[in-house]
């Protein structure tokens, strides 16, 4: 079955950095409700397992895979680090309609996220890095007590390698793209989501912090389809 039959793409989400599907539990009923097909993706980068150092070109190759299961068209919005393979994914995929952008790096080839953090990041091929212990401030301002504990509760340790990797392919120039600027956001600074953000086609703003999906799931989901749609 060809991608014309289907008018309205599956949305994929890619999560970010230390985490994993799960973060997308409040988010996925709401665009369920309104109609949309949903897929989702565990990145191997962000594993509890210390051995696992799997890095950004395996996070491509397991979203590439995902995009291939995939009949019809496929609308990407990708969270945080996670805009980097998803980058890297949609230029080996035909199906990609879409790559929305939610306060996630938009980044030119050759740029991965250790360049990009100054000197913030390590930078290497072997090991991983602990979530870090400010996140309630960084990831989860703006979201209830619960909800944070909840999200801290299921972080796991992220691979160095895949901060280290840099994109070799910019399929935001040639796929519609889409960035949601988080406004209140402590992770990625909002005048470097705006920077980013004049890459892409249309940009929309959240009052959010880092993690709109668990402090605004229904307000996320009206501007991702908004972002898809308009």
């Amino acid at each position: 079955m060809s991608a014309d039959t289907y008018s309205q793409p599956t949305i994929l989400l890619v999560h970010g950095a230390w985490h994993g599907a799960w973060c997308w539990e409040k988010l996925v009923p709401e665009l369920a409700s309104r109609g949309w097909d949903v897929a989702t993706v565990d990145l191997p980068s962000a594993s509890a397992q210390a051995e696992r150092t799997a890095g950004m070109y395996d996070d491509a190759r397991v979203i590439r895979e995902t995009l291939s299961a995939i009949p019809g068209p496929v609308a990407v919005v990708a969270h945080s680090y996670g805009g980097i393979p998803a980058t890297q994914a949609a230029a080996e995929a035909d199906n990609v309609s879409h790559l929305v952008y939610l306060a996630a790096f938009q980044l030119e080839e050759g740029d991965s996220l250790a360049n990009q953090s100054g000197g913030a990041l390590p930078a290497g091929d072997t090991g991983t890095l602990p979530p870090n212990p400010g996140h309630r401030e960084y990831f989860y301002n703006g979201v209830t007590d619960e909800d944070a504990a909840w999200a801290a509760e299921r972080l796991v340790p992220q691979s160095i390698r895949s901060f280290s990797e840099p994109l070799t392919a910019t399929s935001w120039k040639n796929v519609e793209s889409r960035y949601i600027a988080c406004e209140l956001d402590n992770a990625i600074p909002p005048a470097f989501q705006q920077g980013m953000a004049a890459r892409a086609g249309r940009t929309y703003q959240l009052p959010s912090g880092h993690s709109a999906f668990l402090s605004m799931p229904a307000e996320l989901a009206e501007t991702i389809a908004l972002a898809i749609l308009d």
